[in-house]
């Protein structure tokens, strides 16, 4: 299809408007079904452990399954690279439509693997085989999710529209552990080990393939030109020409994802560990905060849209710095979950200046011959050594006695974030609204 004009200053018409508001719709249900894919592993894997790692220890199977996800988790650098220069050299609407074929396949293939007892050691061979394409495709999601979502929005509204990438990466999950908790009221245990963990893995690959339809449908918002222009998707391009900006977005993705996965992945082991919680009650305390959480998206993207990016950056960076320890440190004591999931939500409020235009303060840096690969590179990049980290660095810390250490970690890195905040250009270097 042909390319999306560059948007003028003259207002949009009703069928403009209707055009990019499906173009968001179509782009972050395929986001939404990636995340989904990619954390029901997680949350199923409880279930299907002993079904391809026959350890008689349960703790050694969990293990087993763990380093097949951190291997997924360690695949999105090179799935930023990969769908990032293929954003920028094929274009968006290519590079999206193959990351949802692949989670479709990875998803497809765990759902129909046979068990250890079938076909033995081939069986975490293929299982690992899998969940390295889901973390290929997810690694090369975000990036071109985001380049394409700032690159379709509406102008004076980027951020509001943008936010929704964030709206369904953290819908993915919610919905994984909704799906997991319907299966658990239908199912025993014993049947859920037996065949019921595969009905998420269906249902992820054939909503993958819903939203491959939907992807297909999309307008490319790249030009013949910028495909083909000397340095397109390449990473010397980026290095040698668009340094400072790189820098500036691994600096507060450092930040920000470290931030993001303590008050998300990692808090509700802290709410058991150290607060003293139940598990379910830790769990019904998360559910309910993300659930906030992802409701609080379009309002900050809002926001952004009527104080600027960079301010909601500074604000990010300044509030997290004075905010961390208290939090944490208070949580540590609490003994009601209602004022638990108070202070988790006020947290999460704050992340939410980063998290709902993370992707469009990346975008607005890079130019279109390299911007899926600057913004889902160095967000990958930064994600997998400082998001993936983040639960194993407060466990250690907490296993030697210094957990309060880990506070103080999270703390720096938002002075970072903070820092890097200030060198963010008062206006976008690209992609502005006023052109």
């Amino acid at each position: 299809m042909s390319a999306i004009p560059i948007p003028s200053a003259t207002p949009y018409t009703f069928e403009e408007k209707r055009k990019r508001i499906f173009a968001i719709v179509a782009a972050s249900s395929g986001n939404l079904v990636e995340w989904f894919d990619f954390y029901i592993y997680a949350f199923c894997a409880i279930y299907f452990a002993p079904a391809f790692f026959p350890k008689s220890d349960p703790t050694a199977q969990l293990l087993n399954t763990a380093g097949v996800f951190a291997a997924g988790f360690l695949m999105r650098p090179i799935g930023g690279w990969l769908f990032g220069r293929l954003a920028d050299r094929k274009g968006r609407k290519t590079s999206m439509v193959v990351s949802v074929m692949m989670m479709c396949a990875g998803s497809l293939l765990i759902a129909c693997l046979p068990t250890y007892a079938s076909i033995g050691a081939m069986a975490p061979v293929l299982l690992l085989t899998a969940r390295l394409l889901q973390g290929l495709s997810v690694g090369g999601e975000y990036g071109t999710t985001a380049t394409y979502m700032s690159e379709v929005a509406m102008r004076g509204q980027r951020g509001f529209f943008s936010s929704f990438q964030y709206v369904t990466l953290i819908g993915g999950q919610l919905l994984a552990v909704l799906v997991v908790v319907v299966l658990q009221q239908f199912l025993d245990e014993a049947e859920l080990k037996s065949w019921g963990w595969r009905i998420p893995f269906v249902l992820g690959a054939c909503t993958a393939v819903v939203a491959l339809m939907l992807r297909r449908t999309l307008h490319e918002t790249t030009t013949a030109q910028t495909r083909s222009a000397k340095g397109a998707g390449s990473v010397a391009e980026l290095v040698k020409n668009h340094k400072r900006a790189l820098l500036v977005v691994l600096g507060y993705t450092a930040g920000g994802s470290l931030i993001f996965y303590t008050f998300t992945t990692y808090m509700q082991k802290y709410l058991v560990n150290s607060a003293g919680m139940s598990i379910k009650t830790a769990s019904n305390v998360m559910t309910a905060c993300l659930f906030l959480y992802m409701c609080m998206q379009p309002v900050f993207g809002a926001l952004s849209d009527r104080i600027g990016r960079r301010n909601n950056m500074l604000l990010f960076g300044g509030l997290g710095t004075l905010m961390v320890v208290p939090i944490m440190t208070t949580l540590q004591t609490v003994t009601s979950p209602l004022l638990a999931g108070v202070l988790i939500t006020i947290a999460l409020a704050v992340v939410s200046f980063y998290t709902s235009v993370g992707g469009i303060v990346k975008a607005e840096m890079f130019p279109p011959e390299v911007r899926a690969l600057g913004v889902g590179l160095s967000y990958a990049v930064g994600n997998a050594i400082f998001g993936g980290s983040a639960e194993y660095v407060a466990l250690g810390l907490k296993s030697i006695g210094y957990e309060s250490s880990f506070y103080w970690y999270v703390t720096g890195m938002m002075v970072l974030a903070f820092a890097v905040s200030l060198l963010l250009p008062r206006q976008a270097t690209y992609l502005h609204d006023d052109h």
